[in-house]
């Protein structure tokens, strides 16, 4: 999720058009509205995350569990897909995902990609990362490729530093997760990545999901697949 004054709504907005694997829309609710209308309806976006993450002029200045005090009608709200939902999708085919047997929290890192700007809104990518067996990696990109709302197939398999990571062992989000010698690393785009283009569109004030702290809608896993 994603907050943004009005005056940066349109930009962020191209953005997520210019790059939908990190960024792709579910839903945009109108300026000052915090009720869902097609994927959460009587939902509210205020209230309904387990946590969000404030930013003010670029800068993550703290993290609230509610926001209904930040509120006002020039705020616009993007819902972004999440690759929760294409989890759901490898658990179901049989494919072990460690991190939510060890932390609960996938690992995620900055890369040296960059994504392709919009007005303010510019960055590198952040992709999250799952380990699985060669076999088991061809599997998982078949799979998560028919959920473009979930991030859609990897963009990467195999050494980190192709995609400027430094050390697999210490994300810059999320939690490290166990990878044993017949592993290798799957990257995946990763809804955190808006977070990195706010920092440097500086808008006044801005509201997201704190990472791995995910709005629920009422749309099933299913209803994205194609």
């Amino acid at each position: 999720m994603v907050i943004l004054p009005s005056d940066y709504a349109e930009e962020f907005q191209q953005f997520c058009e210019n790059n939908p694997q990190p960024c792709p829309v579910l839903e945009v609710l109108p300026s000052g509205s915090f009720e869902p209308r097609k994927i959460a309806p009587q939902a509210d976006v205020r209230t309904d995350l387990p946590r969000y993450r404030i930013f003010r002029d670029g800068i993550p200045t703290s993290d609230s569990t509610d926001i209904r005090d930040l509120w006002s009608d020039d705020l616009v709200t993007f819902l972004l897909g999440c690759s929760f939902v294409a989890e759901d999708a490898l658990m179901k085919a049989g494919l072990l995902l460690p991190h939510i047997a060890e932390t609960g929290f996938v690992p995620m890192f900055r890369t040296t990609v960059p994504c392709k700007p919009a007005g303010r809104f510019n960055g590198n990518m952040v992709v999250s990362m799952r380990p699985f067996t060669p076999e088991e990696a061809t599997r998982a990109a078949e799979i998560t490729k028919h959920y473009p709302m979930a991030h859609g197939a990897p963009i990467h398999i195999g050494d980190p530093a192709y995609l400027g990571i430094k050390n697999i062992e210490k994300p810059e989000f999320g939690e490290p997760v166990t990878m044993t010698a017949d592993h290798l690393p799957v990257f995946w785009p990763c809804g955190v990545t808006p977070q990195e283009a706010i920092v440097n569109a500086k808008p006044p004030i801005a509201i997201t999901h704190a990472p791995g702290h995910m709005f629920v809608s009422d749309i099933t896993s299913e209803s994205t697949r194609i």
